[in-house]
């Protein structure tokens, strides 16, 4: 589990908080501290004061993808198949096992044709799937996505959402503004002011924001 206690960091005060594996999706205002938060778990950041924990080790010395809500913020390689290697290739991999690895998370996430193209020429959803294949070709064991979907239309949204869910990440936290998307996760934290102000399954926490931008369409009469 992933084990928050006492953390301080700029305006971001959690005095104790369990996450257990699965999909956890944060949500809440701008500036209330999601993203600062997720900087913490992905080892971005480190707190002030306190501890972050997962499964008994700190973020920096844990596998970990991040993924931009800016698309063109996540990629630094030419092509699409270097883009998606460099994660190993930082790791000192050997060759075979990048090229072996990096085509079998492309075709896992139907992404093949496009190893060979410029990143540059891709489209705002398809840059956002290849930063995603960057960050799982590692197997990480926390996959951390920064509202990844929010430019994205509903189709690439749905074909994400299902990577995600077949990956095999032991914890995916993520942030999103998009509800019934967050209706869809195992836990649920919302934010406001640098305080998680509810926790809980989604089940649990979306009638106490009933009336609010923050309540699903799904669930709406």
């Amino acid at each position: 589990m992933i084990s928050l206690t006492f953390l301080r960091y700029r305006n971001l005060a959690i005095d104790a908080l369990t996450i257990n594996p699965g999909i956890t999706t944060i949500t809440g205002a701008n500036g209330s501290g999601k993203t600062t938060f997720l900087k913490l778990c992905a080892g971005i950041a480190v707190p002030e004061s306190g501890t972050i924990m997962i499964d008994d080790a700190p973020p920096r010395q844990t596998g970990i993808g991040w993924v931009n809500e800016f698309p063109d913020r996540n990629l630094l390689f030419v092509t699409v198949f270097d883009e998606i290697a460099s994660p190993l290739r930082f790791r000192r991999t050997p060759c075979d096992i990048i090229d072996s690895s990096v085509r079998a998370c492309a075709e896992a996430m139907g992404i093949t044709h496009l190893l060979k193209r410029a990143v540059h020429e891709l489209s705002g959803g398809e840059k956002v799937l290849v930063s995603l294949a960057a960050a799982l070709v590692h197997h990480p064991k926390v996959l951390v996505l920064d509202e990844y979907d929010s430019h994205l239309d509903a189709r690439s949204s749905a074909k994400i959402e299902q990577i995600i869910r077949s990956s095999g990440v032991d914890y995916v936290i993520r942030c999103t503004q998009q509800m019934d998307t967050a209706l869809h996760s195992d836990h649920l934290l919302f934010f406001d002011a640098g305080r998680i102000t509810r926790a809980g399954t989604p089940e649990l926490v979306f009638p106490f924001l009933k009336g609010t931008a923050y309540y699903p369409v799904l669930w709406r009469s």
